[in-house]
């Protein structure tokens, strides 16, 4: 047992995770570490994860929650620290300081029908709303709701300040005047409908939130709101709140307001808090959205310059999701299946990063040594099950790995003898024979199974002129706007190489 605990403590991705979650988002990886622990799974030791929870803690105003866990670790009759009493009685001061200052705004967005009529009227932000006297509403008074959000998230009332930081956002945002059902904004963040009404009418950016535009200091409360969204759960809010924040980021590159350096850190630190809004989105689509993100270039970029371990989860949802976008793409068609795997060997080369789960992929389809792939197979499930995002995947990825082996040993084989691919595929002959057929029925394979000889015939498999075609011209207008543009570069050399020849000659 404790072999195979310092195994999973060496595949444990936490510690290089961490660096890129705001502390909030740890407490539920050192949960289920926890859990871990208590199950006999990994060697970590309780009281060292309880003050890695503690030293967490202490920055934040969580002083209750703080307590507990000093108690947990030093025992319930140890005396508390006069500095963590100190920080709670200084907590609620500034929370009820924040608390008066923002009043008439905090009153006027708790009061549903009032906040009503200024949207109506078309004054709702923070310059109309100044110039009503009665309301006592300043841009002072504004900026102090967005740090009593701000506090209320350190709190640990990430409900609160989600509101909170929902209304805060809606005072500078420009949405149709006519919006619809709630289920229709959400479609309208994602940029989905009404594209050609919102041309007409002068509103924001439908993909943020209907911001108009976006600066530094919003930013950072869009990320603020996709953390409060994560810490709740709300995972379809959180998918609008993460396309937000990637459009914010984009439009902040395009307009130099952020340098190169500073893009590619934010965009890393997307990627690591995309895991709780896909992972757990994963029957809806998240797992297509992953890969989608994570094969963007730009993305791409951070992954292989910054955090090569993220090659798991890309490895991970490519393999759960690979035969559901090949059935999206065309009944029947194999070549978006070996475009994903292409694209995914082509990220694996560019990382310096190995694990079961990537080492069955190259095993495969990289170095097809079926023998090693089958012992990577067995070390993924303990992986999986010691992953804070795989964990509840498990089940589904030994069956989709399963499959992979089986496509893939019958790429280059005509006949398949049942005990061998049993083996491979770490199953009894039995079982493989009642797997594959289930596989053959439900994927429509053409293949047949021979009950007396024990094996599998498979039928002749090939790629169409079609697809040979649409793979070879896929990327071929990008190929030739890079051949455009390096040949207008030469060009323009030329020229000024001649000029400059020119104006030497001229002297």
């Amino acid at each position: 047992m404790s072999g195979e605990a310092d195994t999973l403590e060496q595949w444990d991705l936490t510690s290089k995770i961490s660096p890129f979650l705001d502390r909030h988002m740890m407490f539920p990886l050192l949960e289920y570490l926890d859990g871990l622990i208590n199950a006999g799974t990994i060697s970590y030791s309780s009281k060292d994860v309880a003050a890695a929870r503690l030293a967490l803690l202490r920055p934040t105003h969580m002083v209750d929650y703080a307590i507990d866990i000093y108690k947990s670790v030093h025992g319930e009759t140890s005396p508390v620290p006069q500095e963590m009493e100190d920080q709670k009685a200084q907590v609620f001061k500034q929370l009820e300081e924040l608390k008066n200052g923002c009043q008439p705004l905090a009153d006027l967005c708790e009061n549903p029908e009032e906040k009503a009529k200024y949207v109506a009227a078309g004054k709702w932000s923070v310059t109309a709303l100044s110039q009503e006297p009665d309301l006592n509403i300043t841009p002072e008074v504004c900026e102090l709701y967005r740090k009593s959000a701000k506090f209320q998230f350190e709190c640990g009332a990430y409900q609160k300040a989600r509101d909170m930081l929902e209304n805060y956002i809606s005072l500078f945002a420009k949405p149709p005047t006519n919006t619809g059902t709630e289920e229709d904004e959400m479609e309208d963040y994602k940029g989905n409908n009404k594209q050609q009404n919102n041309e007409k009418e002068d509103v924001g950016n439908a993909n943020i939130y209907y911001l108009k535009s976006v600066d530094a200091k919003m930013l950072q409360v869009l990320w603020g709101r996709l953390a409060c969204e994560i810490l709740v759960e709300g995972w379809e809010a959180a998918s609008v709140a993460l396309d937000a924040v990637k459009a914010a980021l984009e439009i902040m590159v395009a307009k130099n307001q952020m340098t190169p350096l500073e893009a590619l850190s934010e965009r890393t630190w997307l990627l690591h808090w995309s895991l709780f809004v896909y992972w757990n989105n994963s029957a809806k689509g998240g797992l297509e959205q992953l890969v989608e993100l994570f094969h963007n270039e730009r993305y791409k970029q951070a992954i292989t310059t910054n955090t090569p371990h993220l090659l798991r989860y890309l490895t991970a949802a490519v393999l759960l999701c690979k035969r559901r976008i090949t059935k999206k793409a065309a009944a029947g068609s194999n070549a978006e299946a070996r475009r994903l795997m292409k694209n995914l060997t082509n990220v694996m080369q560019d990382c310096d990063y190995s694990d079961p789960i990537v080492e069955f992929v190259n095993c495969l389809c990289v170095k097809f040594d079926f023998e090693s792939a089958q012992t990577k197979l067995q070390e993924c499930e303990k992986v999986l099950d010691a992953d804070f995002f795989l964990c509840k995947q498990t089940g589904l990825f030994m069956e989709e790995a399963r499959v992979f082996v089986f496509e893939n040993y019958c790429r280059i084989h005509n006949k398949i003898d049942l005990s061998a691919l049993g083996k491979k595929l770490a199953m009894n002959e039995n079982e493989a024979e009642r797997w594959i057929v289930d596989l053959i029925r439900n994927a429509d394979l053409d293949a047949k199974i021979d009950s007396e000889e024990g094996c599998v015939v498979m039928g002749g498999s090939y790629q169409s002129t079609y697809e040979q075609v649409m793979e070879r011209t896929r990327d071929l207008n990008v190929r030739s706007a890079t051949m455009v543009q390096t040949l207008q570069t030469v060009l323009n050399n030329a020229r000024k190489e001649r000029a400059k020849k020119a104006r030497e000659g001229m002297e």
